[in-house]
């Protein structure tokens, strides 16, 4: 087995220093990172490796001396799957770092449940035949050599006599139970690279390890404060320099929020575009040309340039559009518990006697969605409801967008026909791997690359807008067109502040005026802001503001979270929440870690009340519905 354990051990550390390669960061090779990174790593591979192979070195030794040579062939047999197993998970940390730029996660473990989506997304993005003819050939030739080496090994202990090494199978089967229960995630945060510090990591240990903290309870793990200093504190954020007249409860968050003016029916469609980053529109600079249609309308309509995703997930982006809550650890509520009758930005609208529909092109059980969805008051339309004459593409994922479009009018004409007013949030998929769509729509062919799928999506968005104009319903609607995540994961900092960075359109002629608003703000806000600008008043439970109000202006801070870092930005510093109580702030641009001043203790407290009162408020089921309604207190 010990042959078999530095086999491991080798292929380990060659998948390790095969992904530094592909990262493409030449500071992962210099020595004061390279070292650790090895090291850490090994220990990682070595305790990963002696679990898996306790059971294989019991059955050596227990196996009767005189059949050595069945034993070596049984070995012979469990050896190939064994060494393609290997081989193929070391594939697929590559496919994964390529969308993730991290090891596994609690996202690979959320794949075993969407086995075919995430299958058909390999097979329509990879050459999969290839693959694993590759994979085959190589677990192949460990095979070779490892089972005659094996089979050699054992003629070599029958012909001496040597007997069973029960103190070697007590000695490994110790440091197992040693190394695993000494084995800590924390291990592998050695520098401020946190891509480098997932170099070090073990994809089948962070797999196990992302299994057993699917879900993470903040105030067990993470640094807190006293409830009422925590009350205090966001009391302060939620209401600074508000513009309108507000009352809260004894939880800053339930507020009643009041408007100037009489409210204004328009109807709102929210497109919450997959994967699309700031960085791919000519309005933030982009000169591919990739997005002339949202670049009319981001000149046409309302353009904000600071806005912040508070995730890198379709859920997460849900999540912060749909329930205006701070991305807290572990799971999206949209896929979490008891997560129905939750006061959300339907329920705002239905209470004005607006219609709530989710529109998506893929399958609705897909992430959750049409359980959280239907479950908290919206219409749910998913592909289901299209006639197969009415598609013209497909993927693994869904329809293509246009066809997606096309529901979409056609749910939204009903509505106007019955007079009911709508509040539609429609979600794309097409700017997803595989990046492929119907030909003939744009000049670069499908499934050559995301810039292909940002450019169609931004056809498809483009040729709705227009096929909407011919609807009666076109100018009493506002167009919301904002991001879901961008298309990039983890970078050198745990939570890269241009990594989070979206687009936010609103575009409603005759009604919202050209401009750009350049207040730096969250994905939470939006919700708010829609709400704002068409004066409704509601009692609200939001913990994100308006973006065009006072408090907004004046109150510049967004929200955001990389699978167990929860962070917030502001004043050009990010603050890093972590399991263990642990924290720190840096410095927004370089990453660099700041000093506790007085800045950064202000910053710290501000994160800590927004992640503790909002975990705490999900937890207790203040977010429902059925919450009993308290008097105000007036401030």
């Amino acid at each position: 087995m010990g042959l078999w354990l530095a086999a491991f051990v080798s292929f380990n550390l060659a998948v390790r220093l095969g992904l530094a390669a592909f990262n493409g960061d030449a500071t992962a090779w210099s020595p004061v990172h390279l070292l650790p990174t090895v090291l850490i790593g090994a220990a990682f591979d070595l305790g990963v490796g002696l679990c898996a192979l306790a059971p294989l070195a019991v059955l050596a030794v227990l196996w009767p001396k005189r059949a050595s040579r069945s034993l070596g062939w049984l070995l012979t047999v469990l050896l190939w799957p064994l060494c393609m197993v290997m081989v193929c998970v070391g594939a697929s940390e590559f496919t994964f770092w390529n969308e993730f730029a991290s090891r596994f996660n609690f996202i690979a473990v959320d794949y075993l449940i969407y086995t075919n989506e995430v299958l058909g997304n390999l097979r329509e993005s990879y050459n999969l035949p290839l693959m694993f003819a590759l994979a085959a050939l190589l677990a192949t030739g460990m095979w070779w050599w490892l089972s005659g080496r094996t089979r050699s090994q054992l003629r070599s202990e029958a012909g001496q006599g040597t007997s069973r090494p029960w103190f070697a199978l007590c000695a490994w089967l110790l440091a197992a139970s040693a190394v695993m229960a000494g084995l800590d995630s924390r291990f592998k945060e050695f520098s401020d690279n946190a891509q480098i510090n997932e170099l070090a990591g073990n994809g089948y240990y962070d797999f196990w390890h992302a299994f057993r903290t699917n879900e993470i309870d903040y105030d067990r793990f993470y640094k807190t404060l006293p409830h009422n200093e925590a009350l205090a504190e966001l009391e302060e954020e939620v209401l600074v320099g508000s513009r309108m007249p507000v009352t809260i409860s004894q939880r800053p968050y339930d507020r009643e929020i009041k408007a100037e003016g009489p409210p204004r029916h328009y109807n709102v469609v929210l497109i919450s575009v997959e994967s699309l980053s700031a960085e791919f529109l000519g309005a933030f600079g982009n000169r591919q040309g990739l997005t002339p249609n949202l670049d009319r309308l981001a000149k046409q309509g309302m353009l904000f340039t600071h806005l912040y995703a508070t995730g890198t997930r379709t859920v997460r982006g849900l999540e912060a559009l749909t329930l205006s809550v701070p991305p807290t650890p572990g799971h999206s509520i949209v896929k979490r518990p008891d997560n129905g009758q939750l006061f959300t930005l339907g329920e705002v609208f239905r209470e004005q006697g607006y219609e709530p529909l989710y529109l998506y092109g893929g399958y609705g059980y897909f992430d959750n969605m049409n359980a959280f969805f239907g479950g908290n008051g919206y219409t749910v339309v998913d592909r289901t409801a299209l006639a197969p004459k009415d598609i013209h593409f497909e993927n693994i994922w869904g329809v293509a967008d246009e066809d997606l479009f096309t529901l979409a009018l056609g749910q939204l004409d009903q509505r106007q026909a019955k007079g009911k007013p709508f509040f539609a949030h429609i979600m794309t998929t097409s700017n997803h791997r595989p990046f492929t769509y119907p030909d003939g729509r744009i000049d670069i062919p499908s499934h050559t690359g995301r810039e292909g799928g940002v450019k169609y999506t931004d056809y498809a968005i483009g040729d709705f807008i227009e096929r909407a104009r011919r609807h009666a319903w076109f100018d009493n609607t506002v167009f919301v067109i904002v991001a879901d995540h961008t298309h990039k994961g983890r970078g050198k900092q745990d939570l890269p502040i241009e990594n989070y960075h979206i687009p936010m359109i609103v575009y409603a002629p005759g009604f919202v005026q050209p401009s750009v608003v350049d207040t730096i703000s969250s994905q939470i806000d939006v919700g708010p802001t829609v709400l704002g600008m068409l004066n409704v008043s509601y009692r609200s439970r939001f913990f994100g503001h308006d973006i065009l109000s006072a408090e907004g202006r004046q109150h510049q801070r967004a929200l955001l979270a990389n699978y167990q870092t929860v962070g917030y930005y502001e004043e050009g510093r990010v603050v890093e929440l972590k399991p263990n109580a642990r924290y720190r702030v840096v410095d927004a641009g370089s990453g660099k870690e700041m000093p506790m001043d007085a800045l950064s203790v202000d910053l710290l407290g501000d994160a800590i009340s927004y992640y503790q009162l909002a975990s705490e408020a999900y937890r207790h089921g203040d977010l429902k519905l059925s919450v009993a309604s308290t008097t105000p207190t007036v401030h």
